[in-house]
């Protein structure tokens, strides 16, 4: 049996004259006191059916009993449309199907929301994630996932990478997030671990002789959820021997240039903008910074050390914004209550009025050249932060984005990517008291830093990058270590004793002392790629079947609790939770 002979989004007018079936969702259902016109929607797209009682009947009465999302099959001949009635929003719009035959497949209830409602809940969306795909936005989200995955493959295997899958139950092991932990029934009391990224697996593959491997990995993590945050998650997973740099980064960027043309139609201009994460901090108070806007950060420290506004002169780093904006007090009372959200002990100001003239509460204490220094255009606003370096970029970072967006700064029609290279390699716990690896523990230290890992850690430089567009990381890699003595030694400043390096890693570091040759790459997250590709602000929205941000999947209702006898037979006991 044949459903249909041409897609509903097919139909033109070269097929004015001829009969065809097709078969799909019904998108909306008009009654026009006789003729019936009925939106049919199928993956290619809208056809308008028209049901005339007096040609078909039949096909009227089972017309008005339909309702939306409906499945059915019309047969019929296809016809122009009269000249006013064409609609030139769709591909169909000249052309339409005069029904003969209407058969209903599957009917459907009255809807918990409509495919062209707004504001829907999202738990309610994700409840009924099969209707929510249906939308026009979400089919136009999986679709170019999809395309995008798929011309990432074409640029590794054009570049001689092999794909290579790797296990998704392996060893726990300390990455930055908690682990998954699988039991297992042939091993009472012991876990797999799903991973956090095949990152040892990868090493190893390399180890092996596959100089150029990919994949597209499935990753999971046990960690707070977000809007750019998932638990479970894709990403194309690179490692190549005798990693040249220069060569990762055109590989990326050719790959991106690729998706960006495949999906969006847009030619990317290549190479992309490099900078260091010092300098990244310094200018934008980010490590993702959005280049799509100026409102740069700009460094006074040397000007205001001998200040008489004692803030600026103990102060460790003075910054500021200059903001096109002369902002009121209450202005001014809102913005000081984000900086405060986000670390601030307060927010220094000048706001200079129409005339020039400066307005300010700490005006009096500042020289003439501080002010000189500080001098800017009519109607604008200098916001300043004095504090701790990471202070104060975490501030002004966050009230540049926030301006940028209230302000209408945004060019929205860029695409802005950049490098940021030569991130730090460990960074201080204050609550663990430790080094911690900011990329992970694997990461390869530059050459000048190996003689600081003993006298200043903190000071020291990973061979790491992070590819970042319009303010979303949607890439980042590093090169390996590959000596075993340099990788015990890094162990060793993370806190991690000789024991538990035989105990958790034994099987990398004996790898390593086996001919490792040197090895790194890069890994792109494809749902954070998805939403920057996408312009999509809530990355669950990049995915077919998400959890929701408590981490539940309203549809099916997972996680669940389990019999008893299963636990039993895992050698699992459920402590209850006391309330």
């Amino acid at each position: 049996m044949s459903w249909r002979d041409l897609g509903a989004g097919e139909v033109r007018a070269d097929h004015v004259g001829e009969r065809h079936t097709l078969a799909g969702w019904v998108a909306r259902r008009r009654d026009h006191g006789g003729l019936i016109f009925v939106d049919l929607r199928d993956q290619t797209g809208i056809c308008q059916l028209v049901v005339n009682p007096e040609r078909s009947p039949e096909a009227a009465r089972q017309a008005h009993g339909i309702r939306n999302e409906f499945v059915v099959q019309a047969e019929g001949e296809v016809v122009a449309r009269a000249p006013d009635a064409v609609n030139p929003n769709l591909p169909t719009g000249e052309v339409e199907l005069q029904v003969e035959t209407l058969r209903v497949l599957s009917s459907a209830p009255p809807l918990p929301f409509q495919l062209d409602e707004e504001g829907v809940d999202e738990t309610l969306r994700i409840r009924y994630r099969w209707l929510d795909l249906r939308r026009r936005r979400m089919q136009r989200n999986i679709r170019t996932r999809a395309r995008a995955v798929s011309a990432i493959r074409r640029e590794m295997e054009a570049a001689g990478f092999v794909d290579i899958e790797t296990p998704i139950m392996g060893k726990p092991t300390p990455e930055g997030a908690r682990d998954f932990l699988v039991p297992t029934r042939l091993q009472p009391g012991r876990f797999f671990a799903l991973p956090q990224s095949p990152q040892i697996y990868k090493q190893l593959l390399v180890i092996s002789g596959f100089e150029r491997y990919y994949q597209i990995a499935r990753c999971f993590r046990d960690e707070d959820l977000r809007a750019d945050r998932l638990q479970e998650l894709t990403q194309l997973d690179v490692e190549m021997a005798f990693p040249d740099r220069e060569f990762i980064y055109e590989l990326s960027e050719r790959t991106m240039q690729s998706v960006w043309r495949e999906c969006l139609g847009v030619e990317v201009e290549a190479p992309f903008k490099r900078m260091t994460w010092d300098e990244a901090q310094a200018r934008y108070g980010s490590d993702k910074p959005d280049l799509r806007f100026g409102l740069e950060i700009e460094d006074v420290t040397a000007l205001t050390r001998g200040s008489e506004f004692g803030v600026f002169a103990n102060a460790p780093i003075v910054r500021f914004l200059r903001v096109p904006q002369e902002f009121s007090r209450a202005d001014l009372e809102r913005l000081e209550g984000i900086a405060k959200e986000w670390g601030a002990k307060g927010l220094a100001y000048l706001v200079y009025d129409e005339e020039g003239e400066v307005r300010s509460p700490i005006a009096k204490f500042l020289s003439q050249e501080e002010l000189d220094g500080f001098r800017s255009e009519p109607a604008t606003t200098v916001l300043f932060a004095a504090d701790e370096p990471a202070m104060v970029a975490r501030v002004l970072g966050a009230l540049r984005l926030h301006l940028g967006r209230e302000l209408d700064l945004i060019d929205r029609e860029a695409w802005r990517f950049l490098w940021v290279t030569d991130f730090p390699l460990l960074e201080w716990d204050e609550e663990e008291n430790r080094w911690k690896a900011v990329h992970h523990p694997f990461t390869r230290p530059n050459d000048e830093s190996l003689e600081l890992l003993d006298s200043d850690p903190g000071a020291a430089r990973a061979v790491a990058y992070d590819l970042v567009v319009n303010g979303i990381e949607i890439a980042g890699g590093s090169f390996r270590i590959h000596e075993p003595a340099l990788q015990a030694r890094i162990f060793g400043l993370l806190d991690i004793s000789p024991e538990e390096q035989r105990d958790k890693f034994g099987f990398l570091l004996d790898a390593l002392a086996m001919g490792a040759p040197p090895h790194g790459g890069i890994a792109s997250g494809i749902d954070r790629l998805s939403m920057a590709l996408l312009d999509e602000p809530y990355i669950r929205d990049t995915v077919a079947f998400p959890k929701n941000q408590a981490g539940v999947d309203p549809m099916s209702g997972a996680p669940t609790e389990v019999p008893p006898e299963q636990l039993a037979e895992l050698g699992i006991a459920v402590i209850a939770e006391k309330k």
